[in-house]
């Protein structure tokens, strides 16, 4: 499916009295996700170790 064939399914998928800020909101969510699905896929994360780590510098 390309991209405009997924906008409007999830146009369509919304219910009728749906407002203009509803449809940017749904569709700006399914962008963060496809998104931070492909920095998983790149090895663009941090482990949770990592994470502490980095929590624990910033909380000193």
């Amino acid at each position: 499916m390309n991209t405009k064939e997924e906008v409007i399914k999830i146009i369509k998928d919304l219910p009728n009295d749906v407002t203009l800020e509803d449809i940017i909101k749904e569709l700006s969510v399914k962008e963060k996700i496809e998104k931070g699905l492909n920095q998983l896929n790149d090895g663009e994360y941090y482990s949770h170790d990592e994470v502490k780590e980095k929590f624990a510098k910033w909380l000193k």
